[in-house]
């Protein structure tokens, strides 16, 4: 072999190694993206509900039937009692959850859970040094155990209680809910108005924040109580659809996990803002 000849096949050698190696490099980095990539959500279609009962959020039952709530659906004895806030609630066990909050002045926030034969019990919270009175929602996790809410506003954090009546470690009604380990955000996220478990380690959550979307926040393993990690990515935009112009409200969020149905609110600026579009998703 002449010295040209061996340069040229080492050159080439050379140049194969590269490309193997920029080949195996790029499907490396292809398969980690799609280990970690966020579902992709397809939109269904669109259904529409009385704002006054519908507006602040909406659970999926076992049967497939969906639970609304809206500024009406606060009990009396109830608003008496100084709740005048519901938020988006969520199904788990057959329970209905509702999330409750007070006044600008409140020092406490309540869960209420409605069983399956329609008694309700309510379990109080006494704000913790620097926690917010907001109670904007109930998420469920899967194995029942830990009850997902929030706070308004910019937060680098969601709050995790044990989940009465199923958590063993949770008080009986009358005592105080304790706060468990927090979900820590590796970003901030902004007026969160729902969220919902798609599985152990992932919760889908709308936000209000000007962008108007929903969000993925990957945990760093299923909720035990103690401290744990969330990745946030941004999953879609909301649609904002309305022959009436002004400001959108993004609101509750639902997945049916039997059913792989992925719901979310939207109210529409004024005067159209009576009725709430539902917006329907499926994956992929």
């Amino acid at each position: 072999m002449t010295r040209h000849t061996r340069r040229t096949a080492l050159t080439l050698a050379t140049a194969l190694g590269a490309l193997g190696a920029l080949t195996l490099g790029a499907a490396t980095a292809s398969a980690a993206a799609t280990a970690t990539a966020t579902p992709v959500w397809t939109e269904t279609g669109t259904s529409h509900v009385n704002s006054l009962t519908g507006s602040q959020g909406l659970a999926s039952r076992a049967d497939g039937t969906l639970v609304y709530r809206g500024l009406a659906s606060v009990p009396l004895s109830l608003r008496a009692a100084g709740w005048t806030h519901v938020g988006d609630p969520d199904v788990a066990g057959g329970y209905t959850f509702d999330a409750y909050q007070g006044g600008d002045t409140a020092t406490k926030k309540m869960f209420a859970l409605t069983s399956p034969s329609g008694t309700r019990t309510t379990f109080e919270h006494a704000l913790d040094e620097g926690e917010l009175l907001n109670n904007s929602f109930a998420a469920v996790s899967p194995d029942t155990q830990w009850l997902v809410s929030g706070e308004w506003g910019t937060r680098d954090s969601l709050q995790v209680f044990p989940t009465p009546v199923f958590n063993p470690s949770a008080p009986g009604p009358g005592g105080n809910l304790p706060q468990a380990g927090r979900i820590s955000l590796d970003k901030p996220v902004t007026n969160i108005q729902g969220c919902d478990f798609t599985d152990a380690t992932h919760l889908v959550c709308s936000s209000d924040a000007e962008t108007k979307e929903v969000l993925d926040v990957t945990l760093d393993r299923p909720l035990d109580g103690a401290p744990v990690t969330g990745r946030v990515t941004s999953a879609f935009a909301i649609p904002q659809r309305s022959v009436c112009k002004g400001t959108f409200e993004s609101e509750g969020i639902d997945y049916d996990t039997a059913r792989g149905t992925l719901r979310v609110e939207m109210v529409p600026p004024a005067p159209c803002l009576v009725t709430t579009a539902v917006i329907g998703y499926t994956r992929g």
